[in-house]
């Protein structure tokens, strides 16, 4: 079963990231220490705590002839990691400008 399906990439959760919370969309019957477990193995850090929320589909419009089309719910978990440690994946990359 894939726990992890992606990384969330947004400005809140890139600025969380510089203070050690990553932010990843998960399967919906994950549960909280498998989470942790995989997280631990795939990116080879110790992970101090996990929240999770379910994210509630919604409705919008999509076509010519605008026809309604449901998004369905997806679950959000926050992890932390030991202070000191990094996931590659939040990296910013680009000039270091001083």
């Amino acid at each position: 079963m894939n726990i992890i399906i992606s990384p969330l990439i947004t400005e809140k959760s890139m600025s969380d990231a510089a203070s050690g919370k990553f932010s990843f969309r998960v399967a919906k019957s994950a549960n909280k220490n498998e989470i942790k477990k995989e997280v631990e193995k795939r990116f080879n850090v110790n992970v101090t705590h996990i929240s999770t929320n379910i994210l509630k589909g919604k409705k919008i419009r999509v076509g010519a002839k605008r026809a309604e089309k449901e998004i369905s719910d997806t679950k959000k978990a926050i992890v932390s990691v030991k202070k000191g440690q990094k996931i590659g994946l939040f990296e910013l990359g680009g000039d270091d400008k001083k």
